[in-house]
């Protein structure tokens, strides 16, 4: 399959209705691990043409992915990171947990960007940032895939880390992600400090399933019952 290059065209017209001057893009990676942090970039480009080859991280080869974020950390005109920690995510729910990692990596930027795109067709980010999302915007938009293949880069290597004080789980290689080695670690050692205990993977481990935290989602279920008066409580 050929794959078009990105564009600034979302960028620029960004600029032209709202009279941005500093648009960033921003992308995520870790969403669906079940151990680590989940990581969002915030990547500033102007309008300069793309090094050759960029596009979604998912879309590269790690040594392809790796070069490429090299070449990005001295081309793009800024970059930033921010991180959401597996407890945090536990206690906060996905949603509230990239807004927050996305909030420190826009933070975290030398300058405050007057508009953001956000890949994606959920804005998880909101006031008072102004959001533009884009779906697949990882693809087509030039600020955005930049972002998501410096975060990509990034975490994983992060991850890969792990290893060295949890060989058993695979993170050099699965990123955090539920791999065969994961799922088979995690069955008979159980989840590391770094895995997020609030997953609805410790229900089929029988071993561990009673180290799983209620949800967010279930926090949320749970507090409607309550004002119902469906959980019994006067």
């Amino acid at each position: 399959m050929v794959y078009q290059p990105p564009t600034h065209r979302v960028e620029r017209s960004i600029r032209a209705t709202t009279g941005a001057r500093l648009v960033a893009g921003v992308d995520e990676v870790g969403r669906g691990a079940w151990a680590g942090p989940v990581t969002v970039c915030a990547a500033v480009t102007g309008l300069r043409r793309p090094p050759e080859g960029l596009t979604d991280s998912k879309l590269l080869t790690p040594v392809r992915r790796t070069a490429l974020a090299e070449v990005l950390h001295g081309w793009v005109t800024q970059h930033a990171l921010g991180h959401a920690s597996p407890r945090e995510i536990d206690q906060l729910g996905m949603t509230a947990a990239l807004r927050l990692a996305a909030t420190r990596a826009l933070e975290a930027l030398p300058e405050r960007p007057d508009a953001v795109i956000l890949d994606g067709k959920h804005d998880y980010l909101g006031p008072p940032w102004q959001v533009r999302t884009v779906i697949k915007g990882d693809q087509s938009c030039v600020c955005v895939a930049a972002a998501s293949v410096i975060a990509k880069v990034y975490r994983d290597a992060l991850v890969a880390e792990l290893a060295d004080a949890h060989p058993t789980y695979g993170f050099e290689t699965n990123a955090g992600y539920p791999s065969p080695t994961h799922r088979a670690a995690l069955a008979e050692l159980g989840p590391t400090e770094h895995h997020r205990l609030s997953w609805a993977y410790l229900d089929a481990l029988p071993r561990w399933r009673h180290l799983r935290l209620p949800s967010h989602r279930d926090a949320l279920a749970e507090e409607s019952l309550e004002d119902s008066g469906q959980l019994g409580i006067f």
